[in-house]
């Protein structure tokens, strides 16, 4: 798609991809055919996050003979929150929506988005997963404790359930693009806006193909950075732990003086060993809380960028526009300067 189509175009859709070449045929044959249904001018963005396999060269093979499809790739794995970022950012589209590859999420409920932002002049639209009954025990036990910490940490204004598949007005990505966050989670700070915003509920779907790009560890991780980049609880639970920890203290040396009195003491280690148990690991913790915070300042002074862009077909095809306009242009002005005047005298 060319800058100048681009200029008017009403829908983007950010799509952060790794390893999905196996999904990324039949993500093709389910999205292409909503969106040129909705009649509208729109484009893909496809960020490639640093894949090891074909995803790339299967998008350069797509966007061939779809000219919506735009591939942003990333020069290193970043990360699917980096990833999204870097789709907002590269995003033209007057409402842009934001889906993963993997089809859990269907793009049937785009138009739907869509529709009802503009109906009701929404600034954002959540998908919500009703049903997720797709998913293992495990991952709906922890999503739902997830969201239910959240909530109450956050606030009420966290949407159950909902997670990057939402669409936004142009307003609310250039809010979200004017804020100084080096470690995004999404699903938080968009609620965190406060703009308008409505739902639309659908069932989560399984996989398509290939595994989950998030393990255990990567939601472990998803879990610290929500708690510590929106809430200063942990904080206040560390001071609570220590508060605890000095009155139980004082309980035991009120015991340790009365028996001391009564002569019913017996030499030992063990409430000795269990008290300093109890303390050090009360410290421990304070100060592993402490550090996610200290961490957190530490990523943030340094300033360093989320993404860097590799490649870009978008910009890369409108700069071969630009050299091919301008050869054109040269060659013209070449033929014109050899029927002047001067032409003659040269002869």
């Amino acid at each position: 798609m060319s800058a100048a189509a681009r200029a008017g175009t009403l829908l983007s859709v950010v799509v952060p991809m790794y390893n999905e070449e196996d999904a990324l045929p039949s993500f093709a044959a389910r999205m292409r055919p909503v969106l040129d249904g909705l009649g509208v001018r729109y484009e893909v963005v496809a960020v490639d996050d640093g894949s090891a396999d074909k995803t790339a060269a299967l998008l350069r093979d797509l966007a061939a003979d779809w000219p919506e499809l735009r591939m942003v790739r990333l020069r290193r794995n970043s990360g699917h929150q980096a990833a999204l970022t870097a789709g907002l950012d590269h995003a033209v589209g007057d409402y842009v929506a934001s889906i993963d590859a993997d089809l859990q999420d269907p793009p049937e409920k785009i138009p739907e988005m869509l529709e009802l932002a503009r109906a009701e002049g929404l600034d954002i639209v959540y998908g919500v997963r009703e049903d997720r009954s797709t998913d293992t025990g495990f991952k709906r036990w922890t999503a739902g404790g997830y969201y239910w910490l959240m909530r109450r940490l956050v606030g009420r204004q966290v949407p159950a359930n909902a997670g990057d598949f939402r669409l936004l007005s142009r307003e609310a990505v250039e809010a979200l693009k004017e804020l100084p966050d080096q470690q995004r989670v999404y699903r938080l700070l968009v609620p965190w806006l406060g703009f308008p915003s409505g739902e639309v509920r659908y069932v989560r779907e399984e996989r398509v193909a290939g595994s989950t790009k998030y393990p255990l560890a990567k939601m472990v991780r998803l879990a610290l950075d929500s708690v510590t980049g929106f809430s200063a609880a942990p904080l206040r639970l560390a001071t609570w732990l220590g508060t605890v920890a000095f009155f139980t203290c004082l309980l035991l040396l009120g015991f340790s003086l009365t028996v001391y009195l009564f002569g019913a003491t017996v030499p030992g280690w063990t409430s000795l060993f269990v008290g300093l148990l109890f303390i050090g690991g009360i410290q421990l913790i304070c100060v592993g809380l402490l550090g996610e915070y200290v961490a957190r300042i530490y990523t943030a002074v340094q300033r360093r960028p989320a993404y860097f862009i590799a490649e870009d077909t978008a910009r890369d095809t409108a700069r071969d526009t630009a050299r091919d306009t301008a050869g054109e242009t040269g060659a013209g002005l070449g033929a014109g300067s050899g029927s002047g005047p001067g032409a003659g005298l040269g002869g």
